[in-house]
């Protein structure tokens, strides 16, 4: 077995792709009688673009009741913490920035969750269904954030984004949150002097700096207009910034609300906020239900342009605010396919490799997309998670997409810079810092490995490493296993090119000195 378990049947359908992506994984290029001519040149021009925003690899945590148990999974009852193998595959995914919120925000009451846990409040989980009980509160998020290094963003209830039937229960509760109230959590996560979260025995202020107001606000036609919406922003940023003039604050943008939203709330507004979902259906798509493991190819041709649509979506929102000076926050995005448990496909590498592309066009975009994740961060069985908890017990472990966004995470720079020319079939970002350049680089071909020879304008490469997955396209992850986690990794040759095996999602770094 290679990286990933997969169903030995179809494996042995796949054999012989199977070794001959072996051969060729991820060999540096022995130069022979042909020479450079059978290589390919990838060149970049190292001068910095614009800065790469750390937070384009966030996740988010939302309580989603009996969807999806994602918080109440996490959290071990019997010992009053959170699970030690959630942490610990949460610290090498490496999110920059975890989410508190998500729909569930808009009826939830942040009081209910701190202080002592027995005497917390349980709440009805309106959309997601069940009882959430409140053991995970502010306190837990925060040091759940801390424990792994990402900083926290914490969505307020903005009235329950207008939203009648989640303003008050079917119990006659009422869950809608007022700017006093949003006010009142940024006081208790930032003000050293708080009194109530010196009374539940935290001394040291959390330091929440990214707070966000409204969450799919536009998605009812029967909830905020958009000038309410906005006009309701002010207010509530207004409030907040008054408990902490220092945070950063998010306001809802999407549905096309962008620019108005701006005119009349973007003098308190950091960033504005639109969702998306990676749909790579349409007529004839195998994505559904397991359909796409009679096709692999087929599967593979709707996967590779799946980020196609995600870049024309991320043009028509900034294109909205084109005259402003708001960069984008996209607090989540997924793929959105049918199919039991939110579609199986997404746990097959040839999913990874598409989510890979899709990081890519966020790279593209960072000089506005400032904030961007690609999955629902952890859970027991949607298959669009980054995290999967096994329950009742076992060893959580990442999805494809979180591999690839741990990879990538891991081996950036802080200034995007330009690619001038790629090898047919690779798919090229890259980045620098200080005197390291960064590639970001999917091999999209399902079949066949492509070699480049690196060339890095008005600068010499004095070395070079390339971390890599390799994996079969239609191998499935659906338990721990070590090898799993990390990436293989090798130094460049001397002759500083590379092969880049069939389906492959790779970073490299170069180290550089003046020409």
């Amino acid at each position: 077995m290679r990286h990933v378990d997969w169903d030995r049947r179809r494996f042995l359908k796949t054999a012989g792709l199977g070794s001959a992506a072996l051969a060729l994984s991820g060999q540096p290029m022995v130069r022979g009688d042909a020479g450079i001519e059978n290589r390919s040149l990838l060149t970049v021009d190292p001068r910095p673009k614009f800065e790469l925003s750390p937070y384009l690899y966030m996740q988010f945590m939302e309580p989603l009741g009996t969807t999806d148990t994602s918080v109440d999974a996490a959290w071990n009852f019997t010992a009053d913490r959170w699970r030690e193998d959630v942490v610990e595959i949460t610290q090498e995914l490496a999110p920059t920035l975890i989410r508190w919120g998500g729909c569930f925000c808009s009826y939830y009451r942040w009081k209910e969750g701190v202080g002592p846990r027995e005497q917390r409040r349980p709440m009805l989980n309106l959309l997601w269904g069940g009882i959430y009980n409140n053991q995970v509160g502010t306190h837990e998020f925060l040091d759940f954030c801390r424990r792994v290094g990402a900083e926290g963003l914490i969505v307020v209830n903005f009235e329950s984004d207008g939203r009648k039937s989640w303003a008050i229960s079917p119990k006659g509760d009422l869950r809608s949150g007022n700017a006093q109230e949003a006010a009142e959590w940024v006081d208790y996560c930032n003000n050293p002097a708080n009194a109530m979260r010196l009374e539940h025995g935290v001394r040291q202020p959390y330091g929440v700096k990214l707070w966000q107001i409204g969450n799919e606000t536009s998605y009812d036609p029967n909830a905020f207009d958009v000038e309410t919406a906005a006009k309701k922003t002010l207010e509530f940023a207004r409030a907040m910034r008054k408990a902490d003039p220092q945070i950063k604050i998010i306001g809802w943008g999407d549905s096309g609300w962008a620019e108005r939203m701006a005119e009349i709330a973007g003098e308190e507004l950091q960033y504005l906020a639109f969702h998306n979902g990676l749909r790579a259906g349409g007529e004839g798509s195998p994505l559904q239900g397991i359909e796409y493991r009679r096709d692999p190819a087929k599967t593979w041709h709707y996967l590779m342009k799946a980020c196609e649509a995600q870049e024309q979506r991320i043009r028509d929102v900034r294109g909205q605010i084109a005259r402003f000076d708001i960069p984008l926050a996209m607090t989540e995005c997924h793929f959105i396919l049918s199919g039991r448990n939110r579609c199986e496909v997404l746990s097959s590498w040839a999913a990874g490799v598409a989510n890979a592309r899709t990081l890519n066009v966020h790279e593209r975009h960072g000089d506005v997309l400032k904030i961007a994740t690609l999955a629902d961060f952890c859970g027991t069985r949607w298959q669009n998670n980054a995290v999967m908890i096994p329950v009742p017990h076992g060893r959580s472990f990442m999805m494809p997409v979180a591999m690839v966004m741990s990879l990538y995470r891991k081996h950036v720079g802080n200034n995007a810079v330009t690619v001038l020319d790629t090898p047919d079939d690779l798919d090229v970002t890259a980045s620098r810092t200080g005197d390291r350049v960064f590639l970001h680089v999917v091999n999209t071909n399902r079949t066949r490995s492509v070699n480049a020879a690196f060339r890095i304008q008005g600068a010499d490469i004095t070395t070079g490493r390339v971390y890599w997955y390799d994996l079969d396209p239609e191998l499935e992850v659906f338990q721990y296993r070590p090898e799993h986690t990390f990436p293989r990794e090798s130094p460049l040759n001397d002759h500083l090119a590379w092969t880049f095996p069939a389906a492959s999602v790779s970073a490299v770094e170069l180290s550089l000195q003046p020409a």
